[in-house]
């Protein structure tokens, strides 16, 4: 009889020793399923980054090739001031002349360019919003973040600023917002060497 008692507590042991297994096991599970789920999203992110600085860094080139335009004054040139959001504006209106293999003017040839780089970023970047101004201060400390204003500065040498934002999330999951509950931009590329 005493042989009975031993085996019976024995194989009790045994069951707590498994379920408590089984509970550790469950708890890295979900752990390292968090951690992939957050390695996800910040792979995505980073992606999203990667073709934004891609797309500024087209758009300034495209700035840079169009001398006519870029030596005009701000108030007639067609890339300052160029301010788009997708979930507003919707997709872009194609311009008068597409000159793809028709000759354009360089005020034609930066309308086309402006509707083409919408384009690209309307179908790239989640509900995008772009805006190119004169920024002197394009990071805003208080908010440590990017912001969306455009500050010329009172000097003559402010440069353009191409500024790309999408709604992003926090590692959490959250929505980046700043304080007046917008997503700020992710992007600031300055294009130089044009300054006023």
């Amino acid at each position: 009889m005493a042989c009975d008692v031993v085996k019976q507590h024995t194989s009790g042991f045994s069951l707590v020793e498994v379920l408590v297994a089984v509970f550790i096991l469950a708890i890295g599970v979900i752990g390292a399923a968090g951690m992939q789920l957050t390695a996800m999203r910040t792979n995505h992110q980073s992606g999203l980054q990667t073709m934004a600085v891609q797309l500024a860094a087209e758009l300034a080139d495209k700035m840079r090739a169009n001398d006519g335009q870029m030596k005009k004054s701000d108030t007639d040139n067609p890339f300052v001031g160029l301010s788009y959001q997708r979930s507003i504006d919707g997709m872009p209106q194609s311009p008068s002349k597409l000159c793809y293999s028709v000759s354009c003017n360089s005020r034609e040839l930066a309308d086309f360019d402006v509707y083409e780089w919408k384009r690209r970023i309307a179908s790239t970047l989640p509900d995008v919003r772009a805006l190119v101004c004169r920024d002197s201060q394009p990071w805003d400390d208080a908010a440590r973040a990017l912001s969306w204003n455009c500050q010329p500065g009172a000097e003559t040498g402010t440069s353009l600023v191409i500024k790309l934002g999408w709604q992003a999330k926090n590692s959490d999951g959250s929505l980046v917002k700043d304080a007046a509950k917008q997503f700020p931009p992710s992007v600031a590329f300055t294009v130089e060497p044009y300054v006023q």
